[in-house]
């Protein structure tokens, strides 16, 4: 990566046709130039004050009269309506997935989404709604009469709330998502995984990957996962989710850099609870590093991202094998045939049932198999 300058019209075109090209990535070396060129961008314009660019918020209201679009219409590239109210008074900057969606759908020029956000300072970032604070509070993890502001400080000092998604997220965090609140929730998980005691630390196998799916062929295989976990060095954390959050599972470093899973129970499934348990361990094995210290996931949401194909393989080929689910699938399977693929691949019979709900996106078939609110009943007592 390299960037310099900007000096003349011909270089800042140059650079939103760059810039423009790297919305679309989301690799992090991408993301990083991305981050740095809007800087450079962003300091020439401010520089030719002859010439004021239209800003975001003036490109989408120019094509929303254009098009005759309410705010309402933007919900589904923005988020919740006051989301979108908050981008359009300039109250809140576009995140990298507004900008993806606005520009693909709507066909706003990334190269105007991507300018300065207003022509004054852009604000700070906000807090979390009232509701995720009262809820944070319940956490237990802050000190006292610790301010929310400290409590951030004291965990990721001193990142705001958008360059601190900007360098961690994926395709697989929701565009409606309040992004204080997640922050805030990523902060109360490294604070209860700081307090876990680990045995030495060990380089994460991939291989392990295949114990821990067998672990849930027991019919305590819940109650399992955290010391399977602990003896790979890797600190296992069950937190609710906060309103305005939208997060099923969550790859993570502590304050010393050892990794933590962090998981919602979102859904009260078993066959979810195991299928994300193996795609957050893919993350941890293959994909935190230095540089990605948090990866978090909505598995509801289906993108185009490398990392996140590669953990979804891991998880279902680490749970089914490709060659027995081969071996066993039948055009009409029942249960028997069900619980003979679990016996087979030596996991619990709703791994099976899950994922042969999703390949035939039949949701009816084999739902009592699932093992609704066992996980919660056993993790959240």
């Amino acid at each position: 990566m390299k960037i310099s300058p900007i000096h003349s019209d011909k270089a800042y075109k140059a650079a939103l046709a760059r810039a423009a090209d790297l919305v679309l990535k989301s690799d992090k070396a991408s993301l990083d130039e991305l981050e740095v060129l809007q800087a450079v961008v962003e300091r020439w314009e401010r520089s030719q004050h002859d010439l004021p660019l239209p800003t975001p918020v003036e490109a989408i209201r120019f094509r929303m009269a254009q098009t005759d679009l309410t705010p309402r219409d933007l919900e589904p590239y923005i988020g919740s309506r006051a989301r979108v109210s908050e981008v359009l008074s300039g109250r809140r900057d576009l995140s990298i997935d507004m900008i993806r969606a606005l520009a693909h759908h709507l066909g706003i020029p990334a190269a105007s989404l991507i300018a300065s956000p207003t022509r004054a300072e852009s604000p700070k970032a906000s807090k979390p709604s009232k509701a995720a604070l009262d809820k944070l509070k319940t956490f237990g993890v802050f000190k006292a009469r610790e301010t929310y502001e400290q409590f951030i400080d004291r965990v990721f000092p001193p990142v705001a709330a958008p360059a601190f998604l900007r360098k961690t997220r994926t395709e697989r965090t929701n565009a409606k998502t309040d992004l204080a609140a997640l922050q805030a929730w990523c902060a109360a998980v490294v604070v209860k995984a700081d307090a876990v005691a680990l045995p030495k630390r060990r380089e994460v196998q991939s291989e392990w990957g295949h114990e821990l799916a067998r672990l849930s062929q027991h019919a305590n295989g819940l109650s399992m996962v955290e010391p399977a976990l602990k003896s790979y060095g890797i600190v296992f954390i069950t937190m609710e989710h906060l309103p305005g959050t939208y997060v099923d599972g969550a790859a993570l470093c502590r304050t010393d850099g050892n990794p933590v899973i962090a998981m919602t129970l979102r859904h009260d499934r078993l066959d979810n609870f195991w299928f994300t348990l193996l795609h957050e361990f893919c993350h941890v094995a293959r994909h935190l590093n230095q540089n990605r210290r948090i990866i978090l996931d909505d598995l509801d949401i289906k993108g185009a991202d490398a990392i996140e194909d590669e953990a979804d393989r891991f998880a279902q080929d680490a749970l089914i094998p490709p060659n027995i689910w081969k071996k066993h699938l039948t055009e009409g399977m029942d249960t028997e045939g069900v619980l003979a693929l679990a016996q087979a691949a030596e996991v619990n019979p709703a791994v099976v049932a899950g994922r042969w709900q999703r390949e035939h996106q039949d949701y009816r078939r084999f739902s009592k198999l699932l093992g609704r609110g066992e996980v919660r009943a056993t993790l959240f007592p």
